[in-house]
């Protein structure tokens, strides 16, 4: 038993203040999930081919990111006229066709807002050497911009009516 009892009018000054509190809390983590998950993205890229030879060039690329830091990125972009990475530093390649990505290594990994990382490759070609196309940095198409989030999360913390106390 309690040294103080509580009355019926401070039981549910008890539990409003709970309730209250409770819906706050829940109103901050709401508010900070959205502001997490609607993290603007963009980058900027530059492609230069440095050097090129009767079926083969050599090539460098430049990626600007221009949204939120990254700890890890991925560039993916198209050949449009069968070229064939034959060695690249600074990233891991793959390439199927004319589709190419290019990942992180483990020295290069974290890119901050506004800084710019730079890879490099030798590749052969046929027919002509055009530019590659439809940069992306982790999904996000690279167009010297920043992008508005494509979808955000709608997000109306309100606090719970509070129960009538007789007065």
């Amino acid at each position: 038993m309690s040294a103080f009892p509580l009355t019926g009018a401070t039981r549910r000054r008890t539990r409003l203040l709970a309730v209250t509190a409770s819906a706050a809390v829940l109103a901050t983590a709401a508010v900070t999930y959205a502001a997490t998950a609607q993290a603007a993205a963009g980058c900027r890229v530059t492609y230069k081919v440095t050097s090129q030879w009767p079926t083969g060039f050599g090539a460098t690329i430049d990626i600007t990111n221009l949204g939120e830091p990254l700890t890890t990125w991925s560039l993916a972009y198209t050949f449009p006229a069968g070229q064939t990475i034959t060695q690249l530093w600074n990233g891991a390649h793959t390439q199927t066709a004319n589709q190419v990505t290019v990942r992180n290594l483990s020295y290069n990994g974290q890119l901050g807002t506004n800084a710019t990382t730079s890879l490099g490759f030798n590749g052969t070609w046929t027919g002509t050497n055009t530019d590659p196309t439809s940069f992306s940095l982790n999904g996000t198409a690279c167009t010297g911009g920043v992008a508005d989030p494509t979808s955000s999360p709608s997000v109306s913390p309100s606090l719970p009516t509070p129960p009538s106390t007789p007065a």
